[in-house]
């Protein structure tokens, strides 16, 4: 339990939609939120951030109206030079992310599906980027426990459908 809590806490700046989040499942550096109408399987990057700055995380997101199906985002860990490319790499593919500010998301179904199906085969997924200075950044998350909290999070939003 004290990997969810530690887990729990480092994604306390993810923004969560009205109402509480409950942790559904956590492991292995992974945890399944439940926010009300949004669920996430959510993990914070291995570097820990320094006091007073952004912890980096990223996941997928799932919606009860599935309008959000498995859409990747990332909070990063630097804010990115104006006009220069977010990746995303898992199991080595690489892919290129939509930013706006300190965050970073999928460019659609087709990109989701593919980013789901890596993150399932394990290793480990970066998301590397260039900051205002030029720098390099890195934002590392392995991948050990994400297809659980993947599978839980959209279990839990897929019981939240109204039934026809």
């Amino acid at each position: 339990m004290r990997c969810s809590l530690w887990l729990f806490a480092g994604l306390a700046t993810v923004p969560a939609s009205a109402g509480a989040t409950s942790v559904i499942h956590a492991s292995q550096g992974w945890a399944a939120l439940d926010r009300g109408a949004l669920c996430e399987a959510r993990a914070r990057s291995v570097l820990a951030a320094p006091k007073g700055k952004v912890q980096a995380s990223a996941g997928f997101a799932f919606s009860a109206d599935r309008r959000r199906w498995g859409e990747f985002s990332a909070h990063l860990s630097s804010m990115p030079r104006p006009g220069s490319s977010v990746m995303l790499k898992v199991g080595g593919q690489p892919f290129m992310l939509a930013v706006r500010g300190d965050w970073a998301w999928s460019e659609g179904t087709a990109q989701d599906s593919a980013i789901l199906a890596l993150a399932r085969a394990g290793g480990e997924m970066r998301v590397e980027g260039r900051d205002g200075s030029g720098r390099r950044f890195v934002d590392t998350y392995p991948l050990a426990g994400a297809p659980t909290a993947i599978d839980a999070a959209a279990a839990r939003c897929a019981g939240k459908m109204a039934r026809e």
